[in-house]
């Protein structure tokens, strides 16, 4: 027996040292589904315990533990008490992911097209979120009479770390996470952990996701406005108001500012995470909104002491969950947890269990790369109708900003927009209420519109652009 231990033991060794990189739960899980489909674990076969596997891998029995709970959930193993753990099997053949074609008509009775803000096509979402309800309904449910513990949230906060494994981040341990919902809901959290005083003072760019002001106001803080320039903030700028106003906290979206599309460089950061440093002022970065690949070092990784980020599945997979997570500074997460718990406990377990389920699922990244290059399709028609324009885009940004040409103002455009049966958003929206805000709009890239109908809009947007009014109101 101990010799047939030591070969189950050896097979997966060998399989496991020819994955490629990545975190060693996902190789390990890999690496088993490659012996079973093989044959080289056939069925009916022990594995070796998860403390022994994970002496001779090297690395801890939590890992293993949990490549053998992903297989268990998938069928290919099943676990018996008191015996361990035994290939069942490859499991009933699945239908392939769903995935939605695009529309060719958009639903009847729909005479508006909004491009108010983004909108995600189904690209395998619904299923997904189907079946992994029916696998959390499948489990143990006597977590369901306990209330949720900061333990109990562990797999999932490591879900997320493993979910932003691509993101420049620092170093991050799980419990520097917490589960919100939604990035709005972590903005208003990392407010709490961070703002003190009877009339803290938050600093935005000076037009900026209208989030942060709302968060700000129920704080009771004051927010004071940053010049921009092409690359973002303003550091010179930044530096005097931050030390007028002695500002506590900087909220910005470098890696895609919303709604301008622009993309703070990694020289900028620094600079900007120079003058946190000098001032004192923590950094909140909402990275919330960009579809692509991190190009640069976060605030968290420049400013270990002093960056928080926080981010959300709403534009990749759905808004409709309320999944969000913020991840602060090693030294604070006791603080943010603190504030997460004493405000709502935590996530619903189930919403929690869900959360982990998703994001260590194969077919979920493939959805989001789906979502992805289905938004450059919207993202590059937009070009193709305005790019006459003043037009600012990027393929991963789920939005594209439009500076009205001359005779234009953004109230007026918006209005005739409507009138077209077209809906934008215009810059005012984005600035303080005492502030000056261009004559711009941002455009929402609306995927459930069939794309025939949102080129149509486009069309009548053109219409509008190249006839502004002519009449002088006095």
């Amino acid at each position: 027996m101990g010799v047939e231990k030591n070969i189950v033991t050896d097979t997966i060794s060998g399989l496991f040292e020819a994955q490629s990189g990545g975190p060693k739960y996902r190789a390990l899980s890999a690496a088993l589904r490659q012996g079973i489909a093989g044959k080289q674990l056939g069925n009916g076969t022990q594995l070796p315990p998860v403390r022994d596997l994970a002496w001779r891998l090297g690395m801890t029995p939590g890992t293993v533990a949990r490549a053998y709970t992903m297989l268990t959930d998938e069928g290919l193993l099943v676990a018996e008490v008191g015996r361990g753990t035994f290939v069942s099997g490859a499991p009933e053949p699945r239908p392939p992911l769903y995935i939605s074609l695009p529309q060719e008509a958009t639903p009847e009775g729909a005479e508006m097209v909004s491009l108010f803000t983004a909108r995600l096509p189904d690209l395998g979402q619904l299923a997904l979120i189907r079946e992994g309800f029916q696998r959390i309904a499948s489990q143990d449910g006597r977590e369901l009479l306990d209330y949720p513990s900061a333990l109990s949230f562990a797999p999932a906060r490591q879900a997320v770390v493993d979910w932003l494994a691509g993101v420049p981040l620092g170093g991050l341990h799980h419990e520097d996470v917490v589960l919100s919902h939604g990035a709005q809901s972590g903005i208003s959290l990392v407010m709490q952990a961070v703002l003190r005083g009877r009339r803290p003072v938050v600093l935005v760019e000076e037009l900026a996701y209208p989030g942060f002001r709302r968060a700000a106001e129920l704080m009771r803080a004051e927010i004071v406005s940053v010049p921009m320039d092409e690359h973002g903030i303003v550091p010179s700028a930044l530096a005097d108001l931050a030390r007028r106003h002695e500002a506590q906290l900087l909220c910005t979206s470098p890696e895609l500012h919303n709604p301008t599309v622009t993309i703070t460089p990694q020289e900028r950061r620094r600079e900007i995470a120079a003058v946190a440093r000098s001032c004192g002022f923590d950094i909140l970065e909402d990275d919330s909104t960009f579809l692509g690949e991190s190009r640069a070092e976060s605030y968290r990784a420049l400013l270990p002491e002093q960056g928080w980020y926080v981010s959300s599945i709403s534009k990749t997979l759905t808004p409709a969950l309320r999944i969000g997570f913020a991840v602060a500074p090693q030294r604070s997460r006791t603080a943010l947890r603190r504030v997460a718990e004493n405000g709502f406990f935590g996530l619903a377990r189930p919403l929690a269990d869900l959360t982990r389920d998703l994001l260590t699922r194969e077919e979920t990244r493939e959805i989001v790369r789906s979502v992805r290059n289905r938004n450059a399709v919207y993202v590059r028609s937009t070009v193709n109708a305005l790019g006459g324009f003043d037009l600012s885009w990027h393929e991963d940004s789920p939005f594209v900003w439009l500076q009205l040409p001359a005779g234009w103002r953004a109230a007026a455009f918006c209005l005739a927009a409507e009138q077209q049966g077209v809906q934008v958003r215009p810059a005012e929206d984005f600035a303080p209420r005492n502030g000056f805000a261009p004559h711009a709009v941002r455009i929402g890239m609306n995927a459930q519109v069939a794309m025939a109908d949102f080129e149509a809009a486009l069309a009548r947007l053109r219409q509008l652009l190249d006839n502004p009014p002519e009449q002088i109101l006095v």
